[in-house]
């Protein structure tokens, strides 16, 4: 018990936490396609570039928590209406919340492949290595989506942080059996082709392709390191009486370099393993009976890992929409009133049909539209510029009072108008990706 308070009071320990939980999730299964595509040169270079882009960033937001007056910003979007104002809050919202909601549609669509993902392995381990063994993903999609109707019913963001440490705890576990597997599958040696500017132009890749490819992978990589969105509700759950945005700086800089070891380790490594040939999921890579037990272990632990990951990401536009609904009908017993049950739980009619509803849309999604890669891509690039790097600088200029036109000032524009750049790139590269998919696939039937 005095375990769980611990977790609950908000300290550094469950700040790295909620980072690492928000950073490393679906998109380090990517990075080894992300750097197949950038080559040796770039995609290592992109992966430390986008890590200390991030570090900084979020320094900047950390210290933009708490308004010049001293008062807490409890959400995201306040600390923008605190500093910027105007149409920017708006705009904020609509990034902020159309970005959490399509994390939680790709977090159904990654967990459903790896439950398939083990159904296969064991259908495989019985069945011999020539059976087919497809499964429907959109079984394994329901069954995620009512699991998180139940959790969804945690009241808010700082009831998550022992289901955060546990997810934090599985995505090492299953980086680690990725990194494990990566150097097991270099150590048997053969042949695997890579290059300095990754997969190459020829009879199978061409240039506009490669172009395309080269954008997406950069998405993913921005995917990768997005918490910006959830970056002032994990700081809100920190205890008074110590100065949060100090406690934040030191939580950032031990989440992001924790999540960047891992990723420079799982992108590498599963480059050097698989070559050009890299798949958009690594771990599907090892193919699913040697050792089937082991590629199990680790399909699990994502599993764990995304269940945990969805409420961090979904809590914030859970508690948007209960708290603007609160003050347009103040006087609706449906939405305000609380009931407690057995003395420990308490249930809000207006939350769980909200929620409920949520989840069930997403689900839906998820089962409508199941591309991997593409959907990751493109997450990635809509946070970036505008969560990550725009309004965070925009609001430390403001709240320093940093002068137009000064060097600071000059640098950080320019910062901001190349990841503006960047961003636009992966856009259009896992636009023309998930358009290309749509001349194919057919509507509820993703199948493994």
């Amino acid at each position: 018990m005095l375990f769980v308070w611990v977790l609950q009071i908000g300290t550094m320990l469950t700040a790295s936490a909620h980072i690492i939980t928000a950073v490393i999730g679906s998109g380090v299964l990517s990075l080894a396609w992300a750097i197949a595509q950038l080559g040796w040169i770039a995609g290592p270079i992109a992966l430390v570039a986008f890590s200390v882009i991030t570090w900084f960033t979020s320094i900047l937001l950390a210290d933009c928590y708490r308004a010049t007056d001293g008062t807490r910003n409890y959400t995201y979007r306040h600390v923008v209406s605190s500093y910027s104002g105007g149409l920017k809050v708006p705009l904020c919202g609509m990034a902020q919340y159309s970005i959490l909601f399509g994390t939680t549609v790709g977090y159904s669509i990654t967990t459903s492949i790896s439950m398939v993902a083990i159904k296969r392995s064991n259908c495989f381990h019985k069945q011999g290595h020539e059976a087919g063994c497809h499964v429907s993903n959109n079984p394994y999609i329901m069954t995620f989506g009512v699991i998180q109707i139940i959790l969804s019913q945690i009241p808010n963001f700082h009831k998550l942080s022992v289901l955060s440490l546990v997810a934090a705890v599985m995505s090492f576990a299953y980086s680690s059996i990725g990194l494990a597997l990566s150097i097991a599958k270099i150590a048997e040696g053969g042949h695997v082709e890579s290059g300095l500017t990754g997969v190459p132009i020829g009879k199978d890749m061409s240039s506009m392709d490669k172009l395309w490819n080269t954008c997406s992978a950069l998405g993913n990589i921005a995917f990768a390191y997005t918490f910006a969105t959830v970056l002032v509700e994990i700081q809100d759950t920190l205890k008074s009486g110590v100065p949060e945005n100090k406690v934040m700086k030191k939580a950032s800089l031990i989440g992001i370099s924790i999540s960047t070891i891992f990723y420079m380790l799982c992108g590498v490594l599963g480059y050097a393993a698989f070559g050009n040939n890299a798949p958009g999921n690594f771990l599907t890579g090892f193919g699913f009976y040697d050792p089937f037990w082991l590629v199990d272990l680790a399909n699990l632990c994502i599993v764990i890992h995304l269940i945990g990951a969805y409420q961090v990401f979904g809590q914030p536009l859970f508690g948007f929409i209960e708290e603007w609904s609160r003050k347009k009908w103040r006087g609706s017993e449906f939405i305000t009133r609380e009931y407690s049950i057995c003395g420990f739980f308490t249930l809000n009619l207006f939350r769980l049909v909200w929620r409920t509803s949520y989840v069930i849309f997403t689900t839906l999604l998820a089962m409508l539209f199941p591309f991997f890669n593409d959907v990751v891509g493109l997450l990635g690039a809509m946070a970036f510029w505008p969560l990550t790097v725009y309004f965070p600088i925009e609001m430390y200029i403001a709240r320093s009072k940093i002068p137009k036109f000064s060097f600071t000032w000059i640098w950080m524009q320019i910062l901001s108008g190349i990841c503006f750049i960047i961003s636009l790139l992966a856009a259009a590269g896992s636009i023309q990706g998930l358009v290309k998919g749509l001349q194919t696939f057919k509507p509820f039937h993703s199948v493994s």
